[in-house]
């Protein structure tokens, strides 16, 4: 055990670490990279670096923007909302396996257990009464945010940041806030799909960063994918039967997941069904071909497109005269498009890692392109927050963004390191711009 210890990076203290002097100089380590230094002291004395996995991790961080002193009270899913997510969510099968193997001890050991979904929101957080009001202060409650683009390093959000199983000690948090706690997580898997559907975490004091709290992780994940296999044997619902869902945004080739498949698309099919998408009244072949391509395209090889397309969606999926969707779509555009609709800017950015086919020349999709763009911007630009913006401006559409960067500069503290980083950005940006 020792020896596989030592030389294992996801585990976060070995054997013969003493835990005061480890913490101390992990503080130290963090401290020094917070202040700008990008190759923090040793923190170990046996002249290892901090562990790659959590260096990488920082520095993943600071480019998203996360605030190492912020830890917000909001929550993305809350009462009646939260529970309706919850009881319809795979998570929801292996939840009773996680409670007989780790629940019903954690909560005399002081413990917390908590399950997440695959965007690190907390679906249930369970354990020690005392300990769960402690954890209130960093925002640890079921409901809350805890992907690592959110809140920096931790092991629930980083372990589905890599998935991989994964420790975070102390001050290997991002968040200062968090420093006082340790903990071990590991993701868990569609055993059909091989997707990601959350992560299984358990969060105390240091000794959960030990290898054996991370076996005792690993073991439960595995019992938990059993619990999965065996659903799925017995019912043929798979555990994605939702809405069908089509991904078009960031840079990634455009698919369409339809009883938990993930069905790759060509350009010309997303673009169809997309504009299909938020046309419900239907669109006739000429209108169709003038919005994907308004001179070259004539109506009779839409018609073959949008045959190939009904293929995709079954028999019963598409009607024609007008062309239009028999069936419910969901799509990325629209959950960017709700979230900014109830005012969460921080959701929106989230679920926006690019633009709408970044490749596609269609003038009904250029239009709705830079709809969507324009309205997360502007709600980025009246929100103000230095977090977002600074995820903003490190992204494809925000890089060359001078008001993003005036905002994003105008939002933090004229002492800091950062804010010297980004007024060169904006003297570079004048230069290239001409302005």
């Amino acid at each position: 055990m020792n020896t596989a210890a030592r030389g294992n990076p996801w585990v976060a203290v070995r054997p013969d670490d003493d835990l005061t002097q480890l913490a101390q100089r992990v503080s130290s380590a963090h401290r020094s990279f917070l202040e700008g230094v990008d190759r923090p002291p040793t923190p170990r004395p046996d002249g290892g670096s901090v562990r790659p996995v959590v260096l990488d991790s920082w520095r993943r961080s600071r480019n998203n923007g996360v605030n190492p002193d912020g830890f917000g009270d909001a929550v993305d899913l809350d009462g009646l909302e939260l529970q309706r997510y919850r009881a319809a969510h795979p998570t929801a099968l292996i939840r009773p396996v996680v409670r007989k193997l780790l629940v019903e001890d954690a909560a005399e050991a002081g413990l917390l257990v908590a399950i997440s979904d695959a965007e690190g929101r907390l679906l249930w957080v369970e354990g020690d009464s005392r300990v769960k009001d402690r954890a209130l202060a960093m925002n640890f409650v079921e409901g809350a945010d805890w992907s690592e683009d959110r809140v920096g390093t931790n092991a629930p959000g980083t372990a589905l940041a890599l998935d991989h199983h994964v420790q975070i000690f102390g001050a290997e948090h991002f968040s200062r806030v968090a420093h006082e706690w340790s903990c071990s997580a590991a993701p868990v898997h569609d055993p059909l799909t091989g997707q990601i559907i959350g992560a299984i975490d358990i969060t105390g004091g240091p000794r959960v960063a030990a290898v054996e709290a991370l076996s005792l992780i690993r073991a439960t994940v595995l019992a938990a994918e059993s619990e999965l296999r065996l659903h799925l044997l017995n019912s043929p619902k798979p555990l994605d039967a939702a809405t069908p869902r089509l991904r078009v945004l960031g840079s990634d080739r455009p698919s369409l997941t339809r009883d938990g498949e993930r069905i790759r698309m060509s350009q010309r099919h997303a673009e169809i069904l997309l504009l299909l998408a938020d046309h419900p009244e239907g669109l006739s072949a000429d209108h169709l071909a003038m919005l994907l391509d308004e001179s070259e395209l004539d109506p009779v090889t839409v018609r073959a497109e949008l045959s190939r397309v009904r293929k995709l969606l079954g028999a019963n999926g598409l009607a024609s005269r007008p062309y239009r969707l028999l069936m419910e779509l969901d799509t990325d555009v629209d959950e960017v498009r709700r979230a900014l609709a109830r005012g969460d800017t921080t959701a929106a950015l989230r679920a926006y890692p690019g633009p709408i086919l970044p490749r596609s020349l269609a003038p009904g999709i250029t239009e709705r392109r830079a709809e969507l763009r324009g309205r997360l911007r502007a709600a980025l630009l009246t929100a103000g927050d230095r977090r977002l913006l600074g995820r903003w401006t490190s992204s494809v559409d925000g890089r060359d963004d001078v008001a993003a960067w005036t905002a994003y500069l105008a939002s933090l503290d004229r002492q800091s390191s950062m804010y010297a980083q980004v007024k060169s950005q904006l003297t570079l940006l004048d230069h290239k711009l001409g302005i």
